[in-house]
Parts: structure tokens; sequence; C-alpha cells
């Protein structure tokens, strides 16, 4: 199991990296084709729901390789016992903010099928598949914040916090890393 979700992380990152290729290609077409008279209907559209899907379809990967930004001025000072307790509750409180929308982004895409809705632009798409990427980044993200509870909760340091720096030269490396 523990291979099939990593798999899935990894699959979710390598996804938002290809809408991320795509968004390139479609913004390089539009300004080389534009001195030379070439467009490329709808291509605001296309781009704006690759944006999105390469967001939602990143954030399991970025949450599971310890990439979020996370603010921990309060859960770094606290006692080893109280730090896990703080951080199993951190993980119920997110399993039920992304619960929440994974349930009502699914609920979008269901209603999108059912409503036969249609995209508004030049050509004109169901809007259910572009919806699937933002739904099915939430999913993923959901499934991520539920193995790390489970992760956590068996005792486990979290995953997704790295090791504090323990020298000057792994500081200054992290920030390279980072784009510091």
């Amino acid at each position: 199991m523990r291979v099939f979700l990593d798999r899935l992380y990894l699959f979710s990152g390598y996804l938002a990296g290809a809408f991320m290729v795509a968004i390139f290609a479609l913004m390089m077409l539009l300004s080389a084709g534009r001195p030379i008279g070439l467009n490329i209907p709808a291509a605001d559209d296309f781009v704006s729901w690759c944006m999105a899907a390469m967001a939602f379809l990143g954030l399991a990967h970025t949450f599971r390789n310890g990439e979020m930004i996370r603010v921990g001025l309060l859960i770094d000072k606290l006692p080893e016992k109280s730090r896990r307790w703080t951080e199993i509750a951190c993980l119920v409180i997110g399993i039920g903010f992304i619960g929440f929308f994974s349930f009502y982004a699914c609920q979008l895409i269901r209603d999108s099928w059912r409503f036969h809705e249609m995209s508004q632009g030049v050509i004109s798409i169901p809007m259910w598949i572009p919806q699937i990427g933002y739904a099915a980044g939430l999913v993923i993200l959901l499934i991520a914040f539920i193995d790390e509870f489970i992760h956590v909760a068996r005792g486990n340091l979290p995953r997704y916090e790295k090791p504090k720096p323990t020298t000057a030269e792994e500081v200054v490396e992290r920030a390279v890393q980072s784009g510091v």
C-alpha cells in the first residue's frame, strides 16, 4: 500500500508538471503566433484550466515532500508529547477542511455532468472535463492527509516535517534549494 500511495503522490506531481508544460507551450504559441497572425481559439480558457489543474494536482506531492509553507512558531516550542497531539489535531482539522472541499468539488463535477454545463468560450467544452483536475487534486490531497494522520497517530514523526539543519552549510543549502 505504501508503494501505491507514494506513486500516487508522485504521479500527481508529474501531472502538475505536465500541465505547467502545457501552459508554457500555449503561452509561447500565443506570443510567437501574434506577429504572424496565428490565433488559438479559447487559448485563454485552456491556460486557466491548466493553471487550476496544475495548482491542485501539485498539492499532495508538495505536502508529502514537506515543501508546503508551514508556520511552526507555536508548535516548535511545545514539548514532544504536546507537539504530537497538536500535530494530530492539525491533521484532523486539515482532513475536515479538505474533505469538505473534495466532496463539493466532486459534487460540482456531478452537477456539471447532469446539467450538461458547457463552457462559454469560443470552443464549447463540457465543464466537467476541466473540473476533473481540480477535484482529483483535492481528493489526492485528502488521501495524503489521511495517510499522514495514520502515520502520526501510530507514533511516528510527520513525514512532511524536515529535520532541523545542524550546520550553517545545511541552512545555506536549503535556502538555495528553496529559491531564496
